[in-house]
């Protein structure tokens, strides 16, 4: 794996993670109203289940989709549901006062189910991997691949999370909860529409 190929690679996935969508936006949210300690947890479960669809994408499910579309076509409709009902639980929260830290859907695995539920992941991680390694993978070269993706969705999802949970981003969110809460949810329900309509 030449050094061209790690940089195109880390680059062009991180602009993919720091391009508003579900998963960051639900980061910058957890680490506003809940602070540190429950949107880093929440943040690894994300990264971790982006990084599942890069697995996916190296055994080769998006030929799969690509032979199957409908299978496709199912999976954004069920991706979309879960934004919107992630987004509808996120506004009816907006005017209600903050459940305690430690509690709640939003852990690890709540992060793993919210990527889980969004199918172009696999699709963008067939195209970004087949462009930069052309040719066929051994499988160690695939874990290596591997291993790069999830240390780069660890590194952002961590970094928005700790960066968005300081003492001053969280006091201007207090000053406006209602309404930064409802846009998030404004937005999580747009992308889960055009997910489930965007063909």
């Amino acid at each position: 794996m030449s050094v061209e190929q790690v940089i195109a690679l880390v680059s062009a996935l991180s602009l993919a993670i720091l391009t508003p969508g579900p998963a960051i936006i639900a980061t910058v949210q957890t680490a506003f109203a809940h602070g540190r300690e429950r949107a880093l947890p929440y943040a690894l479960g994300l990264a971790v289940g982006a990084s599942l669809w890069c697995i996916a994408a190296l055994l080769g499910l998006a030929v799969v989709f690509r032979l199957h579309p409908g299978w496709f076509a199912g999976m954004k409709v069920f991706g979309g549901l879960y934004l919107l009902w992630f987004a509808w639980g996120l506004w009816r929260a907006s005017t209600r006062p903050l459940p305690p830290a430690a509690g709640g859907a939003r852990g690890f695995f709540g992060g793993i189910a919210l990527n889980l539920s969004n199918p172009k992941p696999a699709l963008f991680y067939a195209a970004l991997i087949l462009s930069v390694f052309p040719e066929p993978m051994a499988p160690a070269r695939q874990g290596l691949v591997y291993a790069l993706c999830l240390a780069t969705e660890l590194s952002w999802y961590a970094l928005v999370a700790v960066l968005m949970s300081t003492a001053p981003m969280r006091a201007r969110y207090f000053a406006a909860k209602s309404w930064i809460d409802r846009a998030a949810s404004i937005a999580m329900a747009l992308l889960g529409l055009l997910l489930i309509f965007n063909h």
